[in-house]
């Protein structure tokens, strides 16, 4: 039976020529990037290497860049590091993110409420397409405001955010103004982060939504940010992030957004017509509503809710034809839990239940959307 991977969104397929940058680091001798030997001095150089194309990749210095072991780490490095920080030189302390953020940003704002008792976190709303109110923004915004994190794009519905005016607001809010940190692992497949990112101090990619490893991300810093290593011990990364750096994970890192650099413009150009010819063909289905229509979104998710039906037995028959999809987020998949960006979006419990996210990438055929169409429409007539 053939199968048809519609779940990139969670991890897209690993590229040969990461798989190749890594072998040579993956067996045999692999210096430690901070010794003074010769196998060293080669593991340093490629990790420098690698330093080099993700910060070009983001639009930013090489000293910014801080390998960490994934997107989700980067995040709490970020929103947890500047928190630690702030709270070391002020009373009190104040975390902003939006509703919808992805876990990784949401339970590291609340650990660092829960663990300290001066640091407080302040929740921005967002319209019923999923895009973040800037006058929510502007009023959870105070003098003891430490870092604002909202994402580039939202990792279930692909809706864009309004970077450049969270941005604005967060840094004139106040005297000096606020970090403002982004979580772009959902937006880096798709948008030029250079352009995106630019009014952002702090970037948060993940190698494994580009097709590299799994367990290799970076934290992305722009200009003098003060942040507190969360693993701290043998002064690696400049003393932000202790720990033998891993060279495989930073070479496949570098792989994988070169080559999605590369072919993003193409890839963007025929996604976008893909999605285009999905959303049309789903919203005929009885009862099916696309998520985030009227916003902007990237070109690679379609998500939709189907109401009166449960993701659960949704994707179990999806499986069964060999479609691979997801609920939500991949952290969250299998639909017993409900979703907190619909939740935040407003979306009624009977149709958030019944939640569908088909992600694309680079390799996706107009032939595999055809066939997941008649596939989808099938089952929803079955169920119904």
């Amino acid at each position: 039976m053939k199968s048809y991977y519609f779940d990139h969104a969670a991890s897209a397929p690993r590229r040969d020529e990461v798989a190749a940058a890594m072998e040579p680091w993956l067996h045999g001798v692999v210096g430690n990037p901070s010794g003074s030997h010769r196998a060293a001095r080669e593991a340093r150089r490629a990790v420098e290497e690698a330093r080099d194309v993700v910060a070009e990749f983001v639009g930013a210095q090489p000293g910014g860049v801080v390998f960490t072991g994934g997107g989700t780490e980067s995040c709490q490095l970020a929103v947890a590091g500047v928190a630690n920080y702030h709270r070391r030189h002020h009373d009190t302390t104040s975390i902003v993110v939006s509703r919808i953020e992805h876990h990784a940003v949401l339970d590291a704002a609340a650990m660092m409420a829960k663990n300290c008792p001066s640091v407080s976190v302040r929740y921005v709303d967002v319209d019923g397409d999923g895009v973040v109110d800037l006058e929510s923004l502007r009023g959870a915004l105070g003098a003891d405001t430490a870092v604002v994190s909202v994402m580039a794009v939202n990792n279930e519905t692909g809706v864009r955010q309004p970077l450049d005016g969270v941005s604005a607001i967060a840094h004139g809010a106040f005297d000096g103004g606020s970090i403002v940190h982004t979580d772009a692992v959902a937006a880096a497949p798709w948008l030029h982060l250079p352009t995106v990112t630019a009014s952002v101090d702090m970037v948060s990619l993940c190698a494994h939504k580009l097709g590299g490893p799994v367990n290799a991300g970076a934290l992305v810093v722009r200009g003098d940010v003060g942040f507190d290593a969360l693993v701290p011990g043998g002064g690696q990364e400049q003393g932000r992030r202790g720990g033998t750096v891993d060279v495989a994970a930073a070479v496949g890192l570098a792989a994988a957004v070169r080559a999605t650099a590369r072919e993003l413009e193409e890839v963007n150009e025929r996604v976008a017509g893909l999605q285009t010819t999905m959303v049309n063909a789903l919203s005929l289905l009885p009862g099916c509503s696309v998520t985030g229509v009227a916003a902007l979104r990237v070109a690679g998710t379609v998500h939709v809710t189907l109401e009166g039906l449960a993701s659960d037995e949704l994707l179990f028959l999806l499986d069964q034809a060999g479609v691979y999809a997801s609920a939500a987020a991949s952290c969250s998949s299998g639909a017993s839990q409900a979703s907190h960006v619909l939740e935040a979006m407003g979306v009624g419990a009977d149709r958030a239940r019944g939640s569908l996210r088909f992600s694309m990438g680079a390799e996706t055929s107009a032939e595999d959307v055809d066939a997941v169409i008649a596939i989808v429409a099938g089952i929803v007539h079955q169920l119904r």
